[in-house]
């Protein structure tokens, strides 16, 4: 499981598939920052992690803060599957 900071809106929503750095991974959940005060384009923060990551995700038996982050452009992910 890891946080994905995306630059810009691909479109997603919560439970989407998405391709990134050649691994497909599952958005838990996804916080929209900097829609009213901020950077010109929103970013999303998204809690990522493959589909047997979900059950440690929804009992919240992990850090937040100890996820390793990795930053991207919207452009750059690959949308496998907009919404489940």
């Amino acid at each position: 499981m890891r946080t994905l900071i995306v630059h810009g809106n691909p479109g997603i929503r919560k439970g989407a598939k998405i391709a990134y750095g050649g691994e497909e991974y599952v958005c838990f959940g996804i916080n929209k920052q900097g829609e009213f005060h901020g950077p010109e384009k929103p970013q999303l923060w998204c809690t990522i992690g493959s589909e047997d990551e979900r059950e440690t995700y929804e009992r919240r038996e992990y850090i937040p803060m100890h996820l390793d982050v990795d930053s991207v452009d919207a452009e750059e992910l690959e949308i496998v599957q907009a919404k489940m």
